[in-house]
């Protein structure tokens, strides 16, 4: 990719190259026989994603496996085709993207880049906390991704550390699209991960971007103290918490991170950062980012302040092993008419 030197211009030639890609349907060439699969990285509802190598260029990937069958009955094909759609069309640095897709009797394959580095939300279990420094560096390619994704008229809706992988050069990129949605005003579905889940969500009144500045919020708090702000054993609870807005500051939090979040986690929207007439301006001309290169930082020419272990290509050793389950073939193929949009 090339430099980023004006941010606007970027944006506005995103639109464009983002809409030109968005309809191509998936080649028919490309079948798992092209693949060597290796270890499971991480597990979902309705699939999971597995390490491997395509054959043809002996290069690793990350590829999706949906079951057809459980995409259908859990009503959730409106989303997988969403998410088909946004990560074809992606470009940006802070964000995965898939190489090419294709299907068999069975599953739905997105193959993406293997971002070999793990989690956040490991990183952040391993470390207890970041310190502030830190939480500005990974915080600050989280809101230049969501930005870029707005400008498109995309709502992320699952903004949290499980979702953000850490790259070879330490830096982030977003991933698990399913949620997105293109949106032009407000959209009513209720989905996201309970402790992130923003007031206006849980209420049911409709939303819109705001959703994604609340994660933010929440991300932020969650890097910069180990813990979610909104906790409890109970999501019923946490729910309560959420649209009460109670939540305690960390006793070692600067007063400008304090401030920060207290504009985040804001339940009134009239007041949320991001959701104002400056929109993410007002998040990145806050104190909290005063010192933070925004250009220098979507170039990657800022030094990353941790860099995962990796012994080589294809190491999947940043990830948690799961157990393994066989890729089935049946002789007729599943749900045709749904998936004839693929």
């Amino acid at each position: 990719m090339e430099p980023i030197k004006d941010w606007n211009f970027f944006l506005q030639n995103s639109r464009r190259d983002f809409d030109a890609t968005l309809h191509q349907k998936f080649p028919t060439n490309i079948s798992v026989k092209d693949f060597e699969f290796r270890r499971t990285l991480g597990t979902g509802s309705f699939g999971r994603v597995k390490l491997v190598k395509w054959l043809k260029n002996d290069k690793y990937y990350a590829m999706k496996i949906l079951e057809k069958g459980k995409v259908v009955k859990a009503r959730q094909l409106e989303h997988t085709l969403n998410e088909k759609k946004i990560l074809q069309s992606i470009k940006f640095p802070f964000i995965v993207h898939m190489e090419f897709g294709f299907m068999n009797n069975d599953y739905v394959f997105f193959v993406m880049p293997f971002v070999c580095g793990g989690e956040l939300f490991s990183h952040i279990r391993r470390f207890g906390k970041f310190e502030e420094s830190q939480t500005k560096f990974y915080a600050g390619q989280a809101i230049l991704a969501l930005e870029y994704l707005h400008y498109l008229d995309i709502v992320y809706r699952d903004l949290k550390p499980e979702n953000i992988l850490i790259t070879e050069n330490g830096y982030l990129k977003l991933t698990d699209l399913g949620f997105c949605k293109r949106i032009s005003g407000r959209t009513w579905t209720l989905c996201g991960t309970p402790e992130y889940l923003a007031p206006e969500v849980i209420l049911s009144k409709g939303y819109g971007k705001s959703v994604d500045w609340w994660s933010m919020g929440v991300l932020i708090f969650e890097m910069s103290s180990g813990r979610a702000p909104f906790t409890a054993s109970d999501p019923m609870k946490i729910y309560e918490k959420i649209v009460a807005g109670k939540y305690k500051m960390e006793s070692y939090f600067s007063p400008d991170l304090r401030d920060l979040l207290r504009h985040l986690l804001q339940t009134d929207l009239t007041r949320r950062f991001g959701n104002l007439k400056k929109g993410v301006n007002d998040i990145k001309e806050h104190r909290f980012f005063q010192t933070l290169d925004w250009i220098g930082l979507v170039n990657q020419k800022i030094a990353a302040p941790f860099i995962p272990r990796i012994k080589g290509e294809g190491d999947p050793g940043n990830f948690e092993v799961y157990p393994e389950e066989p890729i089935k073939e049946s002789p007729v193929e599943q749900y045709p008419k749904e998936f004839s949009e693929f």
